[in-house]
């Protein structure tokens, strides 16, 4: 009998293999993503100290009245700005980025350019 694995299983087994290799450190924070089918999370974590230095998603204040739809890739652009521009009040200019096991493409690629362009670098 063939045991059937839904695609999260999935993506949470390749977030597993890529964890292993991807370390955030107090100096070069990891940079998460977590994506639904209606909103984007991001993440900026000190895996060091087991701290999350800074937050932002299609759910943060600062971006309510500004999205028609959270779902897409323009959402996700903001969010990456949004987290970009926290990181940069925080003093964090590097980053490592972790997809979370998802394709580079579509909303986490957006994402992640959005970041750049509020100014981190990975």
């Amino acid at each position: 009998m063939i045991k059937y694995i839904d695609r999260n299983e999935v993506r949470r087994r390749k977030h597993v293999r890529v964890r292993r290799k991807i370390f955030g450190t107090p100096e070069r924070p990891r940079l998460c993503v977590f994506r639904s089918s209606k909103h984007i999370y991001a993440q900026i974590i000190d895996d060091v100290n087991s701290t999350t230095l800074v937050a932002a998603s299609t759910l943060d204040e600062a971006l309510k009245g500004k999205l028609a739809y959270t779902g897409n890739k323009s959402a996700a652009r903001e969010v990456g700005k949004l987290i970009g521009n926290k990181a940069k009040e925080k003093g964090i200019n590097k980053v490592v980025f972790d997809r979370g096991g998802y394709l580079y493409h579509g909303r986490v690629k957006e994402l992640a350019d959005g970041a750049r362009e509020a100014g981190l670098e990975f």
